[in-house]
């Protein structure tokens, strides 16, 4: 049986409407269960235990009295510490706000909380949302394997959901930082439409390319969560205004209307072979489901993506000009020397690399134009985890456009994606499967995530904590 710290929101959110668990009960478990073993994993920035509880006993109250509120409801959940929560510390991984505390939540807390969900706490990351560490921080550790990479930006998001220390999580991805890190983990990424979710109360790294979305165990439940914190937010004018969208009911309507996209050399050229195996067997399990298969071309993308490196250090200059370079000493060496080559910018440079990213959204919509999804790797290969004097003492180096010809290009043009796991190598190491819609089609991607999950015997297994 499937211990409580592993259930899917789906099926806890059954155990507390029908009050065969409490909230406090299960938020007591979760509490313990990161005393016990985040010393190990690193996870965790900070911990609400108080208001965690505080909320959960109120959780029990409204639900008892017949308010209940919805599947999130006295269900707990951890955030990103880039989140913005009331009165709690809110770092980015920098050590230039290790004491900054924010007097509102963010549009996507307000929102968990309107939900009912329990906040946990706040979760680690690479500094600023990008790759190295601060010395001041924590490094996350890899849940299946220590030697592994965490995935980043959102290495605690990704550590916290597949440990069973939170029952979902927020992450964000500016270049794949949702995506990474679900796929070295071993979980559910969802890097939803550029817009669909607000950014109000989120530390910026690249504004025009952040996103906000989830890590989860299962597909069911990052629609229930992506369903609660999408939507238009009058503090974020950059929100869509669009309404409400059902992505549960998607997750069950199948894939028989999908023309799903399958390019073989950029699927296979440089990647995992047991990688590239995956997206082949998904394409052919989703044509058995019904689906129809278009072969689509898409070419290299390297010009392109090494563009987002002008795009994102630039943008991160001007989104921590208050500190930087004022306080350049206090940032780590690999942030400290991303912000520096944003500093160092021009206009013409950024305006060009602007023209690059427009050039590869054509050539994406291009090979979109007669498909639904497009299924992908998330991942080149899976990465060894760095020691800490690396992260901590290694500046940037160059962009890696291969690795993340899978990711940017799905940054640069706002699409939604699901990562999902598609089991192992043959180093025992976690793989993926990425499903890549258009635009505003979240419901594309649902239907053909939770129809591969169905195939896939790997979303029952966890780590071996």
């Amino acid at each position: 049986m499937t211990e409580l710290h592993y259930f899917n929101i789906t099926d806890l959110a059954k155990l507390l409407a029908a009050r065969a668990v409490s909230s406090v009960e299960v938020t007591e478990a979760q509490l313990e269960r990161i005393a016990l073993i985040d010393g190990d994993l690193q996870a965790y920035a900070s911990i609400s235990a108080d208001s965690a509880l505080l909320e959960a006993k109120r959780a029990d109250q409204e639900i008892s009295h017949g308010n209940y509120r919805g599947a999130l409801h006295g269900v707990p959940i951890a955030v990103k510490d880039l989140c913005f929560i009331k009165g709690t510390r809110t770092m980015g991984g920098t050590a230039v706000l290790q004491d900054f505390i924010p007097d509102y939540d963010a549009t996507v807390v307000a929102k968990l909380r309107e939900a009912g969900a329990v906040i946990l706490g706040k979760l680690n990351l690479a500094e600023g949302a990008m790759a190295g560490y601060n010395p001041k921080f924590a490094v996350p550790y890899n849940p299946w394997d220590r030697s592994l990479s965490p995935g980043g930006s959102s290495s605690g998001s990704g550590v916290a959901t597949a440990a069973g220390l939170c029952f979902g999580s927020l992450g964000t991805d500016t270049g794949g930082s949702i995506r990474f890190p679900s796929s070295m983990c071993g979980v559910v990424g969802m890097k939803p439409t550029w817009g669909r979710v607000s950014r109000y109360g989120i530390l910026d790294l690249a504004p025009t390319m952040d996103h906000v979305g989830t890590l989860t165990r299962s597909v069911a439940d990052a629609a229930i969560i992506n369903e609660v914190i999408a939507g238009h937010d009058p503090n974020d004018l950059t929100t869509l205004p669009t309404g409400a969208m059902d992505l549960s009911a998607a997750c069950d309507s199948g894939v028989a209307d999908l023309r799903i996209g399958y390019a073989e050399r950029y699927s296979n050229e440089g990647v995992d072979p047991a990688t590239a195996a995956a997206v082949a067997a998904a394409v052919d399990m989703l044509e058995s489901l019904g689906a129809t298969l278009v072969e689509v071309e898409i070419p290299n993308l390297d010009k392109y993506v090494i563009a987002w490196r002008e795009l994102c250090t630039s943008e991160a200059f001007v989104a921590h000009s208050k500190y930087f370079p004022s306080r350049a000493p206090e940032y780590g060496p690999w942030f400290r020397s991303w912000l520096a080559h944003g500093q160092s910018r021009s206009a013409t440079g950024y305006i060009n690399a602007h023209r690059q990213r427009l050039e590869c959204n054509a050539v994406i919509a291009a090979a979109f134009s007669n498909i639904d999804v497009l299924l992908c790797p998330a991942m080149t290969t899976p990465e060894q985890r760095k020691s800490d004097p690396q992260y901590f003492g290694e500046p940037m180096g160059e962009i890696n456009a291969p690795r993340q010809r899978f990711t940017i290009p799905y940054n640069f043009n706002g699409a939604p994606s699901i990562t999902l796991p598609a089991g192992q190598n043959s180093n025992g190491e976690p793989i993926s499967v990425q499903c890549v819609g258009k635009p505003m089609r979240e419901d594309s991607v649902f239907k053909t995530a939770a129809a591969l999950e169905q195939s896939n015997e790997y979303r029952t297994r966890h780590p071996p904590l």
